[in-house]
């Protein structure tokens, strides 16, 4: 049996058509349909790529210099769990950066009193997982479409534009309210 070739069809531009393209371009349009419509469980607004390739700055922890101590008989016995005097103490060398001192770091006393009024009116003791699902439905609510994933557009700060703060605004709210602010720029003249 010859091979048969589809009858073409003349479609109303006057070019033929034949019954298997249509068919293609049919199944065609009903994939891109499909994954247009597809959503995806954990939405990225934020479109970011990375190859893998780069380093890690966080897995780079300096070590404390090593010193002499004052007095080599006050030094606590080595152990094989214990941690040493040259290990890394991020929170407290925060702390000691931002003016504290490394004592008072380790006793969180200074603490008491703004947990006590951050907490005055009571506390979720689930704030982080309320959170997590309002900012998950959020996100599903408006997740990026398949052509701006294909085109890797972020809608990550068009999105999240009104749950931002007016820094410029909040700086002369806080400088009419008499607050001083020594971190940020000096006012225009």
């Amino acid at each position: 049996m010859p091979f048969r070739r589809d009858k073409p069809v003349r479609m109303k531009t006057g070019f033929p058509v034949y019954r298997s393209m249509r068919v293609a371009m049919l199944m065609g349009l009903i994939a891109l349909t499909a994954a247009a419509c597809s959503r995806r469980e954990n939405p990225e607004l934020l479109q970011l790529r990375s190859s893998g390739e780069g380093p890690d700055e966080f897995s780079i922890v300096p070590n404390k210099p090593l010193e002499t101590p004052e007095d080599f008989a006050y030094l606590p016995p080595p152990t094989s769990t214990g941690s040493s005097r040259a290990d890394a103490t991020p929170q407290e060398d925060v702390f000691v950066a931002l003016g504290g001192t490394a004592t008072a770091a380790n006793a969180r006393s200074s603490e008491s009193g703004v947990l006590t009024y951050a907490t005055r009116f009571g506390r979720s003791p689930t704030i982080r997982e309320e959170l997590a699902a309002s900012d998950l439905d959020f996100r599903r609510r408006n997740d990026v479409l398949f052509l701006e994933r294909i085109a890797n557009v972020s809608k990550y700060f068009s999105v999240y534009a009104l749950e931002s703060l007016d820094q410029d605004a909040e700086l002369e709210r806080f400088r009419a309210a008499g607050v001083p602010t020594p971190a940020a720029p000096p006012p225009p003249f």
